[in-house]
This record gives structure tokens, C-alpha cells and sequence, in this order.
């Protein structure tokens, strides 16, 4: 599944310059409010043009500034979610899955069918979008998606507009209805959680870039940027001095720390994921912060710390994190807060600026 992208495009005071190819079949792209996500979908479906691009999917060109190519929305077979759904309200449920399907189109009316019997949609067939809960205006979407039998299909942030409990279960039936489709989904979110479990590859965007790609598990493991650590939920950042190969000082935290293996010549900062740090009782180990408590969040599944950096001028956005999943509950009612957290050299993140 082959899919070329280039586009560069200037907009006001924000600049795209989206340059990747990939052969995977379920994309992700994860950036913040603003990063370039639903402009670079708005492109793909060829409702906005770039200033320069070109798009080649399974080797059909779909655009080519330069080449004078631009193929019309309606002909590029590609289908596209939108945030809102952007259902006709006047139309019934069957007239919005059947509007993608030339009207003399043989077989028209029973795709319709299909498509409500697979959505579960019988029995609302001639009610109209502003009848419909979120979740039933989500599967006429892409019932309607699926009924015009696209190559690709294009998810911009489907679920924003779900509350929580409706987004789980919305996030599933979607991996259900898209399980046996053949062709190339890529999905928009600012959602780290529906990213990962959405996509087999993953594109961080920042500011109109791809800063990162790759398959999810190494995306996440080994992010190649701050940005994109942040991205993946990575809490903890320090500015760093490089002492020798095999010594740093965090200048954040207060602390040094040694490692076994050479620090990259480079480093000016590293990160430090919130959930890795090692509870440590009774006397320091290596590469340990004091445990002092600056404020404590309980939530019904994790309980949040902030710790205090190991210095005595440190701003606010030096304070540690550190989350604690259920199952250490009883071992920190048990034996009290520790007395450190100890840093894992296999979890330290390394970043070049």
C-alpha cells in the first residue's frame, strides 16, 4: 500500500512541509492542536491545493504540482471522516449512506441495505442526523465512507466530539468495521492512546513537520525529538551537562547520574517517563533523587506525585513526576513513601536540543 506524500504550503504565520512514504496500511498521525494534521488530510482528499505536492498512492498519481496534476475530490476515491461527520441534515439515514453511490449505479440499493444491517442502523433508516445520538451519526459516517468504495480512507480526530465512556466503545467498533477493509486508513488525533491503538505506524507532527516516524513501539520507545517524547506522554525533561562518556549531571533535578554505557556526545537534554522510576526505601542506590513531596493527585486508577528537584532555585516546570499504577498501592501503605526515586539507565531518554 504505497503512499507518497509531499506538500508545502504557506497559511498566515504557519508553514506545511510534509515529506514521508510508507508502505504501511493503518497510519497514524499524532500533533498538537495546530501542528498540520487535518490541513495535510484536507490535501490527501484534494479539498485544499497546495503551493507545491505531489501525492501517489499504489503508483496513481493523485497530484503533481509541478506536473500540472490534480485530481478532482470525487475521482480520487478517497474517503474522508470528518470531525463533525458533515452529514446532510436533511437527509435520512439511508439518503447519507447512499449519496457517495452514483444514483444509477447497478446494485445502488443494496449496498444501502448492506451497510445498515453491518452498522446496525435497521430501524433508522428514515430518521435524520439531528435525531441520532453521536454514536449512531458516527457509523452512518462511515457507513457512507464504505458504501463508495474507496482506496483510502481518511479519519480526521473521529472521536472528539464523544464523551469518554462513547469514545471507548466508538474506538472499537471502529477496529471492528475497518478489520477486513483492504485499503490504507490514516487516522488524525491529538490523542496518544487512539493513535497507538489505532496504528501499525505512527507520524508526529509539530509546526507543519514530521518530526518522527516509524512503527508505533519504536516511535513511543525511542521518540526522536522532545516534542515527540512529549507527545507520547513522556512527563520528565532536564537540561544536561556532559561530564565525561559515562557521567551526566541533570542540572533540572539536581543530580547526577552515571551510566554503564557512553552517553551520546551530543545530549543537551534528557527525558525520564513518568510510570519508570524505581521506588527506593532505606539508604541511596546510583542515580537517585530525594524523595521530597511537593503535592500528591489521586485518581481512581493511578496516584500522581510531584517531587521536588534535588536543588533549592528550581522552577515549576523542573518538578518531578512520577505515576504510580495500582498494584505498588499496597506496598507504599505498607512501607510509607520512599525515600528516593532511582533513575534506570535503560529508560533514559537522550536528546540533542
Amino acid at each position: 500500500m504505497a503512499l507518497e506524500i509531499r506538500l508545502k504550503q504557506a497559511y498566515k504565520n504557519f508553514q506545511l512541509d510534509m515529506d514521508l512514504t510508507t508502505g504501511i496500511s493503518r497510519l497514524g498521525i499524532l500533533g498538537a492542536s495546530g501542528a498540520g494534521k487535518s490541513m495535510t488530510l484536507k490535501m490527501l482528499a484534494g479539498i485544499m491545493t497546495p503551493r507545491e505536492g505531489r501525492v501517489v498512492y499504489q503508483d496513481r498519481v493523485l497530484l503533481d504540482t509541478e506536473r500540472k496534476i490534480n485530481v478532482k475530490p470525487q475521482k480520487r476515491k478517497v474517503g474522508y471522516m470528518f470531525q463533525n461527520y458533515a452529514l446532510f441534515p436533511s437527509m435520512t439515514v439511508e439518503e447519507n449512506i447512499g449519496a457517495g453511490i452514483p444514483k444509477k449505479k447497478v446494485g445502488r440499493e443494496e449496498t444501502i441495505r448492506e451497510m445498515v444491517d453491518r452498522f446496525r442502523l435497521k430501524g433508522l433508516e428514515k430518521q435524520r442526523p439531528p435525531e441520532l445520538s453521536g454514536g449512531q451519526q458516527q457509523r452512518v459516517a462511515m457507513a457512507r465512507i464504505l458504501a463508495s468504495a474507496p482506496d483510502m480512507i481518511l479519519l480526521d480526530e473521529p472521536f472528539s466530539a464523544l464523551d469518554v465512556h462513547l469514545r471507548d466503545q466508538m474506538q472499537r467498533e471502529l477496529l471492528n468495521q475497518l478489520q477486513d477493509y483492504p485499503g490504507t486508513v490514516l487516522m488524525v488525533s491529538h490523542s496518544r492512546d487512539e493513535i497507538y491503538r489505532f496504528s501499525e505506524e505512527i507520524i508526529i507532527m509539530d509546526q507543519g513537520r514530521v518530526i518522527s516516524q516509524g512503527s508505533k513501539k519504536a516511535v513511543f520507545a525511542r521518540p526522536a525529538t522532545r516534542t515527540a517524547a512529549a507527545m507520547t506522554g513522556c512527563k520528565n525533561f532536564s537540561a544536561v551537562t556532559r561530564l565525561d562518556d559515562h557521567l551526566i549531571r541533570a542540572e533540572s533535578w539536581g543530580i547526577e547520574i552515571a551510566t554503564e554505557g557512553r552517553v551520546p556526545g551530543d545530549v543537551r537534554f534528557i527525558g525520564y517517563r513518568a510510570h519508570q522510576f524505581i521506588p527506593v526505601w532505606g539508604e541511596a542506590e546510583g542515580n537517585c533523587i530525594p524523595f521530597v513531596l511537593d503535592r500528591k493527585d489521586q485518581l481512581p486508577f493511578e496516584e500522581n506525585y510531584y517531587i521536588r528537584p534535588n536543588r533549592s532555585d528550581y522552577q515549576p516546570e523542573d518538578v518531578i513526576s512520577w505515576f504510580v499504577q495500582r498494584d505498588l498501592w499496597p506496598l507504599i501503605s505498607e512501607k510509607g513513601l520512599p525515600d528516593y526515586l532511582k533513575i534506570m539507565e535503560k529508560d533514559i531518554l537522550y536528546f540533542p536540543e
